[in-house]
């Protein structure tokens, strides 16, 4: 198997309110709409999805639509070049209805970050000084 994540799912309760978010408020780049059923946002890296939580659940299989607890184990991570792009994507994301969780802060392991959660629920990472970046805009992880 290649060493790749293609895409990332969102199962969301409402796609075109988390159209919007993604789209609208925090300016990610998508040629869909929610009229598609499903919707791509290209990355630098991966293909981040949003799709009807029921109906993602329905495709794995019988038993899987149950609620999810508040943290599901998972975080979405943007990791930004500059410190102070820390700061300002929080205010973005807040700004589109994000709440934020955990404002920006000196970490531990001596980068600066802070956390927010899209209107799902899904928990995002803006992060700074953990790593270097490719020139495709990937993370040189070492």
């Amino acid at each position: 198997m290649e060493p790749r994540i293609s895409i990332v799912t969102l199962g969301v309760a409402d796609l075109e309110r988390s159209f919007h978010f993604y789209r609208d408020g925090l300016k990610l780049p998508t040629t869909r709409s929610p009229e598609n059923g499903i919707v791509f946002f290209q990355t630098n890296g991966i293909t981040l999805a949003l799709y009807p939580y029921q109906d993602l659940a329905d495709d794995i299989g019988p038993g899987w639509n149950e609620p999810r607890s508040k943290f599901s184990g998972i975080t979405l991570a943007h990791n930004v070049k500059e410190r102070g792009e820390v700061d300002e994507i929080l205010a973005t994301a807040e700004a589109a209805g994000a709440h934020i969780v955990k404002p920006a802060a000196d970490t531990f392991w001596g980068g600066y970050s802070g956390y927010f959660t899209d209107p799902d629920g899904y928990v995002w990472e803006v992060a700074w000084g953990a790593f270097e970046f490719n020139d495709d805009g990937s993370l040189h992880v070492t």
